[in-house]
């Protein structure tokens, strides 16, 4: 009859290690069940759960990994594991899966004790933590440092809602982000992204720098925070805030548009996707003619955003066409992924302010992106800690898999 057991190696690791154990047990038929391994600076772990054909050799190959094991100066232990144990693990593998990804400039035990106390407290497994950031060094100054893990959760979640805004949660006293996605082909499999422009891809609003070219800076930045509020619906903050510009030289959008600082990480995420296939889209309630130069300068696919109206060298303090608000960004996302082929779930849409909602609210995964506070709380994943290019890790993707 069978036998089943966990072995577990712990040691220093080098090269050969796995392979001498696997050889060992190849000439005794064992067949592996499960297996896990990882090296945490130069410190191997290694699980095996295995079936061995019977008890005699069970106890043949036990001797063998021991001695084995002292030549590697390496620790072995083994378990039995009970049929009963086993099958009920086995009818364990539907259960749903979570991925929990934690991410600031640097990360605390007290960080991830809280991420653990939460997913303990809803009676649910941690399967496995990796490391999705690089190593830093912490000799040297290193302001855009950053820290990211992700935790693979699995068990069924009494409510799923209740356990994401817990782990949300933990994001307002601590100075971390948190993202709480199911584990499922989609969230592997993106393929299209769009962004709001003004105070995400850019850290201004543009808006507010014609408007203190104008000599109404004040006046216009108070509309525009209202309006970020969802104190203002935005066509009338918009129009209101546009009126002021009337009369300004079009030879300063020119000058702007030139000079848009651009945030923190927007050319790395941008230039990654690119290569990993995506479809890169800006849907702005910001204007064209920046939308258009940022297209050229990051390598974006398309633009849909508000045409300034120019007349004889002059603003009109008017747009052309329909005006781009937050209704417009979502039937233009749907629009997107419908001439793609794709499904909305495979859609990524990243904005900050009250306008971008409808479209994070439709969107496969939807980021709120150093947020007003009410965008952050109406949404499911908000980033404030870190440049855009931390969504990467949202899609489990690695610094060391990434290009520069």
């Amino acid at each position: 009859m069978c036998e089943l057991f966990l072995l577990t190696i712990n040691g220093d690791d080098h090269p050969g290690v796995t392979a001498a154990f696997a050889e060992v047990l190849a000439t005794h038929g064992a067949h592996v069940l499960d297996i896990g391994q990882a090296v945490i600076h130069q410190r191997l772990n290694l699980g095996l759960l295995l079936e061995m054909p019977d008890a005699v050799t069970s106890k043949s190959v036990m001797k063998e990994l021991l001695l084995l094991a002292h030549n590697h100066d390496l620790k072995v232990n083994f378990s039995p594991i009970a049929s009963d144990d086993y099958e009920r693990w086995v009818a364990s593998q539907g259960r749903p899966r979570y991925i929990v990804t934690l991410l600031g400039r640097k990360l605390s035990a007290a960080n991830i004790g809280h991420v653990a106390s939460v997913v303990s407290q809803h009676r649910l497994n941690i399967d496995a933590i990796s490391r999705l950031s690089g190593r830093f060094s912490l000799s040297t100054e290193a302001p855009h440092r950053r820290a990211c893990v992700e935790f693979s959760i699995r068990g069924e979640a009494d409510n799923p809602e209740l356990l994401r805004r817990d782990l949300l949660a933990i994001t307002r006293n601590d100075e971390v982000d948190l993202a709480f996605q199911a584990d499922d082909l989609f969230r592997r499999n993106r393929r299209l992204i769009v962004f709001d422009m003004d105070s995400t891809l850019i850290q201004c609003e543009v808006i507010d720098e014609l408007a203190r070219a104008a000599g109404v800076g004040e006046q216009v930045a108070a509309i525009t925070e209202s309006a970020m509020r969802g104190e203002l619906p935005f066509k009338e903050s918009f129009e209101r805030r546009l009126a002021t510009l009337a009369g300004l030289d079009a030879s300063v959008v020119e000058r702007i548009a030139q000079d848009l600082p651009i945030t923190e990480g927007a050319e790395s995420l941008i230039a990654n996707l690119k290569r990993l296939g995506y479809h890169v889209g800006i849907l702005s309630g910001g204007f064209s003619y920046f939308a258009n130069h940022l297209k050229q300068r990051l390598g974006v696919d398309c633009v849909s955003a508000n045409h300034l109206d120019i007349v004889d060298g002059k603003l009109t303090g008017r747009v052309k066409g329909d005006i781009v608000d937050g209704e417009k960004k979502a039937e233009l996302l749907r629009t997107m992924a419908n001439e793609l082929g794709i499904d909305m779930r495979q859609t990524i849409a990243v904005g900050d302010g009250a306008n971008d909602l409808p479209m994070l609210a439709i969107a496969g995964l939807g980021v709120a992106f150093h947020a007003k506070p009410m965008v952050r709380e109406n949404a499911r994943h908000s980033i404030s800690t870190l440049g855009l290019d931390s969504i990467l890790y949202l899609l489990g993707v690695r610094d060391r898999e990434l290009i520069a």
